[in-house]
């Protein structure tokens, strides 16, 4: 397999991938379908901004939040099921129920671990001994640019994170069970070693001040972008929105089983960090995972960085404790 060759690197050396966006198939059908697939993703991003822009602060709460989320997946479950991208992705039981699993201890075991050392208590203890003072110029800025910061800075954190852990062994570790993945579906990103989904939800967000409207409006950004990374449904996305936003496309290659593919498009939610920093390719994937596409089944995900550590610690220092020196 020749593969493509993008700036420096060549990729699909090492399984099929689609290289550039003209090559990417594209939604046909009805006018309306054309539409609404084309401009679905701006309308709810927009829709959902201008929401809670206006809403009262007696709707502007928690429990909101969490009730359109659950809503919004629904929904994007539905679309999946009526109008998949791959049917190699189709949803299963076997599939739905693993990742409830991990979207459950999301929920309830993890939010409790990060209540007690995660980001927001880390940041605390640094603030603390250092009588560093938050920055609370910040909440004199304009809502919408309070909320953008937000994002911005949790994504900026979280693509040198994720690329820190496809580049330090220790950590990718903790992140290779994510990449074990064989298909994407909405729920996919929560699929992974409880280590490497604490890692990645650690952010620098919280040395900065800012109002709970702007918090809320930061996680619009998450729900109607970031969720699209894994999703089985195709979109005819908007030219300035690729450009700006991750894509499914875009997290399809970083999945692949193709290994340069893999090391790209590291952002969560604005892939134009990508294209900063040299790593976004533009393109998709079909088939995904590691070692040939092999499943891993739960107990196996909870336990691989752990079990694939310690082998790995024994063969190296095994080795060095065993040699015999040279005469």
């Amino acid at each position: 397999m020749d593969g493509v060759r993008v700036g420096k690197r060549v990729i699909g050396a090492d399984a099929p991938v689609t290289i550039g966006w003209e090559n990417i198939p594209r939604v046909e059908g009805s006018r309306f379908k054309v539409l609404f697939f084309t401009w679905f993703q701006p309308a709810v991003l927009f829709g959902l901004l201008a929401f809670w822009y206006y809403a009262p602060n007696s709707i502007a709460k928690a429990s909101t939040v969490i009730g359109i989320g659950i809503g919004f997946k629904v929904l994007l479950l539905t679309l999946e099921w009526f109008f998949p991208r791959h049917e190699s992705w189709n949803l299963t039981w076997k599939e739905l129920t693993t990742d409830l699993f991990y979207v459950g201890l999301g929920y309830t075991v993890l939010r409790l671990v990060d209540n007690y050392i995660g980001d927001g208590v880390m940041i605390e203890a640094i603030q603390h001994a250092f009588a560093w003072d938050k920055f609370t110029w910040f909440t004199g800025l304009p809502l919408l640019l309070q909320a953008f910061l937000i994002a911005f800075i949790f994504d900026f954190g979280q693509y040198w994170m994720h690329r820190g852990m496809h580049n330090w062994y220790p950590l990718w570790l903790s992140h290779s069970v994510h990449h074990y993945i064989t298909q994407l579906n909405i729920n996919k990103g929560a699929v992974g070693n409880p280590t490497e989904l604490f890692l990645i939800g650690l952010g620098i967000g919280g040395f900065f001040d800012f109002l709970p409207r702007a918090a809320i409006l930061a996680g619009v950004f998450g729900m109607a972008v970031s969720t699209y990374q894994h999703i089985n449904v195709r979109f005819n996305t908007p030219r300035w929105w690729r450009f700006v936003f991750n894509t499914t496309e875009h997290h399809s290659l970083h999945h692949s089983q193709d290994y340069e593919a893999s090391r790209s498009n590291y952002s969560g939610t604005f892939i134009f960090i990508d294209r900063i920093f040299g790593t976004c390719v533009d393109g998709e994937a079909e088939l995904l995972g590691m070692e040939g596409g092999r499943r891993m089944s739960i107990r196996e995900q909870m336990t691989y960085t752990f079990t694939e550590g310690w082998k790995t610690l024994k063969e190296r220092f095994g080795r060095t404790a065993t040699a015999v020196p040279a005469e």
